[in-house]
């Protein structure tokens, strides 16, 4: 399927500032990039950060006063239903060097605190089985509540409130399958299905030697979404990430599939 998508943000910075953005698609297997394109006003020079695009184009922006960033793409998205029902977890000595930090703790994903209810709840179960049992536990006990979490919230936090929005939805799970060996990262994504519009988050869980996609919010379709970037937790997958103070004039996010 062929996804198109528009973003625009509208910031005002009262003083210059270094901007990291991660706002394009990026090219994977499974998604193919037509065309995109990211774009300042008013111009200013978009460095690319050097690293490995399958974990996400970031991008420096100098910035000043008034300043618009606007992002659109056409993305070909060759991805079937996901379906890890009966899945397996390789042996921690068969992970390869890249995803074996998915298996730690990280800075909202405190999987060593939540250990005890993970292995109590879930240890009945193996792999992708016990994975979307994970997911099920927390779409039936959470509350999908805008405005109920910040910045500084944790898998914890979240686990204590049971409620929080996508980015909370999708620690808690990654903390989960962490503590009990499952390697889980952070997926930041444009997802057609969102309503209102708006950045998503959702999780990859490494099974059967492959990363795959689970949304424990439930609010996007797994065989739709179009990849941003991928890190241990929110952390690595801002989609903008501001050295300095600024102020929020407007945001726009519209995705849709053509046909």
């Amino acid at each position: 399927m062929r996804v198109q998508i528009d973003a625009s943000l509208a910031y005002h910075f009262a003083q210059p500032a270094d901007v990291l953005l991660s706002l394009e698609a990026i090219r994977t297997g499974d998604q193919q990039i037509v065309s995109d394109l990211l774009t300042a006003d008013p111009q200013s020079g978009l460095i690319l950060a050097e690293g490995p695009e399958t974990l996400g184009r970031r991008r420096w922006l100098e910035a000043e006063g008034d300043v618009t960033i606007s992002y659109s793409a056409l993305v070909d998205v060759a991805r079937g239903p996901v379906n890890i029902s009966g899945l397996h977890v390789p042996a921690r000595r068969e992970l390869p060097y890249d995803v074996i930090s998915y298996l730690m703790p990280s800075r909202y994903c405190d999987a060593d605190k939540l250990t005890s209810f993970a292995e109590e709840a879930f240890s009945d179960k193996q792999g992708g089985d016990m994975v979307l049992a994970m997911s099920d536990w927390i779409f039936e006990n959470f509350e999908y509540a805008p405005g109920s979490s910040n910045e500084t919230t944790t898998a914890t936090d979240t686990f204590l409130m049971r409620r929080g929005v996508c980015r909370d939805f999708a620690h808690t799970l990654i903390s989960f399958c962490r503590a009990m060996g499952v390697p889980a990262r952070m997926v930041s994504a444009y997802a057609p299905a969102i309503d209102p519009p708006d950045f998503h988050a959702v999780v990859e869980v490494w099974l059967d030697h492959a990363w795959h996609l689970i949304d424990p919010t439930r609010l996007s379709r797994e065989a739709e979404l179009v990849r941003i970037a991928i890190g241990r937790d929110a952390t690595d997958i801002s989609f903008m990430t501001i050295f300095g103070a600024a102020e929020l004039r407007g945001q726009r996010v519209a995705v849709s599939v053509r046909p």
